[in-house]
């Protein structure tokens, strides 16, 4: 291939990337990734975060710099779980983690109002995606470290009130991601530091931690998120966000899920300390990732999307499959953000 068709790729993949800025303002780095490699998917942490007015002005550049540059309208993703992970501080409202909603006394209740408030105020600032709610069926008591951001060990539980998150979110114009697919509610060590093992046999992951996300998938959820996890019996060799057997066969073509699937973050130790973050966000559209995500680094954006598009300018049934990505990361963009 050409090195014309690397330049092309480079040009339409852009829009299959999520990046992280750095700070509190359209930053020259950010506008590069805008302008040379057509990135129009942005997500915000605390340090982008400093008040409402603030924020509100930042998704409003985004936007204008897309629409400056000929891109569709940008997807701006948060995670707005609320308790341990909240990335807006006040005077947006401060929810307990969603394991407390779920143990309330009126837990539907709670959760409807927590994604019906949540979504006014994620909509006020311009953001159209929140990285919420985790569908992770986790025990309590067991040291699992996904226990305070599950609504529960139970997977019946979990579906119910998390496709009425999804629901309410969504009908209220915000795009939910359910998370972390198959289920990370197994797993003894955060992914952000290393790579977790999960053990539990085929049988039990079916019965036990598929179910709320076949829920949230029958109820159209925008997207679903993969979890950087090694199930030792669905593929022991790769981890469930770079496994074409978990996203592609498990997850698509037996699941028959046809929404975005997003990576969690490709900077986290789980994958970074296991090999080469370009290779790896590569493996995962490989595997069958739309969205890939990564949250800090821009240099290491720029190498991940050179890669993968020249693996795409030699391999047909690549582009065939970014074609795919697009088309449904499209379709999620002109439901949940247009302007």
């Amino acid at each position: 291939m050409t090195s014309s068709h690397v330049v092309k790729d480079i040009l339409t993949l852009g829009q299959l990337f999520m990046v992280g800025l750095p700070g509190l303002t359209l930053d020259e780095s950010t506008l590069r990734l805008i302008q040379k490699y057509r990135i129009n998917n942005f997500i915000y942490f605390k340090r982008n975060v400093e008040s409402p007015e603030q924020i509100k002005q930042l998704s409003k550049d985004l936007r204008q710099a897309c629409r400056e540059n000929g891109l569709p309208p940008p997807l701006i993703g948060i995670d707005q779980e609320g308790g341990s992970v909240t990335r807006l501080p006040p005077p947006f409202t401060q929810f307990p983690d969603a394991r407390v909603l779920a143990e309330s006394a009126e837990p539907e209740k709670a959760l409807m109002d927590y994604a019906h408030v949540c979504a006014g105020e994620l909509k006020s600032i311009g953001v159209n995606y929140n990285m919420a709610p985790v569908l992770d069926v986790c025990v309590a008591g067991k040291g699992y470290f996904m226990e305070r951001r599950a609504l529960g060990g139970d997977a019946k539980n979990v579906g119910l009130l998390g496709s009425q998150v999804i629901k309410e979110m969504q009908a209220s114009g915000v795009a939910a991601c359910a998370k972390h697919f198959p289920g990370l509610g197994g797993a003894a060590v955060d992914p952000h530091f290393q790579l977790p093992f999960v053990t539990k046999p085929e049988p039990s992951i079916r019965s036990d931690d598929l179910p709320p996300f076949q829920q949230a998938m029958d109820i159209d959820v925008a997207s679903i998120m993969t979890s950087h996890t090694i199930y030792r019996h669905l593929d022991a060799e790769k981890p469930a966000t770079l496994s074409r057997k978990i996203l592609t066969g498990l997850l698509r073509d037996e699941l028959g899920y046809e929404g975005v699937v997003i990576t969690d973050d490709l900077e986290m130790g789980a994958i970074e300390k296991e090999g080469d973050l370009g290779h790896a966000a590569l493996q995962a559209f490989e595997a069958g990732a739309d969205l890939l995500l990564i949250c800090h680094s821009h240099e290491k954006v720029v190498a991940a999307l050179k890669m993968t598009a020249a693996a795409i300018a030699q391999n047909p049934e690549l582009a065939v499959r970014m074609q795919e990505s697009l088309e449904r990361v499209q379709v999620m963009r002109e439901k949940f953000a247009r302007e």
